[in-house]
């Protein structure tokens, strides 16, 4: 084929390609105008918060944790589309089904684990183009049992007179545990407990402790605790006799000057007794022992008014020279014996 009629055919060639590209490229062209892409909907976020995880129930109002819980939901739509909350719980009461904040009371509920959800929607109401969901969950539980409180305890310590009387000692019990019944237990470190053994008063025998201290110990018993309380009361010893005079064979007028200030003594002691004991001697004249004694005991009652009650004559034994022994006893004390 000469040359020309070659190049002639290949540009023909070539513009029959151009014009398949241009109308392909305009048909696409048409075609994309006419169908255009559905729009792309980005579903919200949603975060929920709960201000406790865990309400105690108590059954009085002042030891009651707030048996409320604080729900709050945060949502987010990337589209800036409106939101709505729908919230439901398993158990409780809601002030509110809607709106990003509302309050759950739990204070009738059992114990248990309850679940508070909330569904954020967005779009069309009734025909929400997209939703999130999130819940969580707070723990009922009832209020421990209080702590066991010992009661304050004290005891009442008396003041004993006399060794060989018996003595009282009481305790003194409040506050502590509410509702526990208290259990007395009385322990003591001499004497006897004669009553009062499981109560708060005990009646002790003090009997030959005198000198001695008395501890006694309560133990209340009902706490779960060691709840006890001490005192001590000291029983006094006996006093001692006291030889007021000693005088030996003087003129009778010497010897009631003795005898008036003896009597003074015996006046001025009213629970004292008062003892006179007399030894005999050689000398005769001034009489034996029981004599001299009752002599001086004659004078004390009759001219000094002493009741005779209070007067004991006692006899020695004879000795090289008669004399005679006044004492002044307090009561409790032990008498004096002749030497």
């Amino acid at each position: 084929m000469p040359s020309g009629k070659r190049t002639a055919a290949v540009l023909g060639v070539l513009l029959l390609a151009v014009a398949a590209f241009v109308l392909t490229t305009g048909a696409a062209q048409t075609g994309s105008q006419q169908q255009p892409a559905s729009p792309q909907y980005q579903p919200p976020t949603i975060k929920l918060d709960a201000d406790t995880q865990v309400v105690t129930l108590c059954p009085d109002a002042e030891s009651m944790a707030n048996p409320r819980v604080r729900l709050k939901a945060t949502g987010y739509s990337p589209e800036g589309k409106p939101l709505r909350y729908r919230w439901t719980v398993s158990g409780g009461r809601l002030d509110s089904t809607d709106g990003t904040e509302v309050v759950w009371d739990l204070s009738d509920a059992a114990p248990g684990v309850y679940n508070a959800s909330v569904t954020l929607e967005s779009g069309p109401v009734g025909d929400p183009l997209c939703t999130a969901f999130t819940s969580t969950k707070v723990v009922v539980r009832n209020c421990p049992p209080p702590r066991p409180v010992c009661p304050n305890v004290s005891i009442y310590c008396p003041d004993v007179q006399q060794a060989g009387s018996p003595i009282t000692f009481t305790a003194s019990v409040s506050g502590g545990t509410p509702g526990v019944t208290p259990v007395y237990n009385w322990v003591v470190s001499a004497g006897k407990i004669l009553s009062g053994q499981g109560t708060t008063t005990i009646t002790v025998d003090t009997e030959g402790l005198a000198g001695q201290p008395i501890t006694a110990t309560v133990e209340v018993a009902g706490y779960n605790l060691e709840c006890r309380a001490q005192c001590q009361a000291s029983v006094p010893a006996p006093p001692n006799p006291t030889r007021f005079e000693e005088f030996g064979e003087l003129q009778r007028n010497d010897e009631k000057a003795r005898l008036d200030v003896f009597a003074i003594e015996l006046q001025n002691s009213p629970g004292a007794q008062g003892y006179i004991i007399g030894y005999g001697g050689r000398n005769r004249r001034f009489g034996t022992g029981a004599q001299r004694a009752q002599r001086a005991r004659d004078y004390v009652v009759q001219t000094r008014g002493i009741e005779a009650s209070r007067i004991v004559t006692l006899e020695g034994s004879p000795r090289e020279t008669g004399s005679t022994e006044l004492w002044i006893v307090p009561a409790g004390a032990t008498p004096p014996r002749p030497r």
